[in-house]
């Protein structure tokens, strides 16, 4: 299963979780995982959360696949300009 982090608001919005095992081979199904648990997250998903996959920081992530021992960090995104 792949080991998924949450961090910061992700986690607040995930009530309180900060780490959950996932069955997923995609960042999309990680996702779908976490709209299922927490459907208050759904409105963030897109345009607030960034995702790291096993240490490598993804910009558009939804189709990234992920493998059975992958560790998947869900951070804030953080913007600048």
């Amino acid at each position: 299963m792949v080991k998924v982090i949450l961090s910061g608001t992700i986690s607040q919005m995930a009530g309180g979780e900060t780490e959950m095992e996932v069955e997923a081979t995609s960042v999309r199904q990680i996702f779908r995982h976490l709209r299922e648990r927490f459907p208050n997250i759904e409105a963030h998903m897109e345009n607030d959360i960034a995702v790291a996959i096993d240490g490598t920081i993804f910009h558009d992530a939804w189709f990234e696949k992920v493998s059975e021992d992958s560790e998947v960090h869900l951070l804030p995104r953080i913007g600048g300009g």
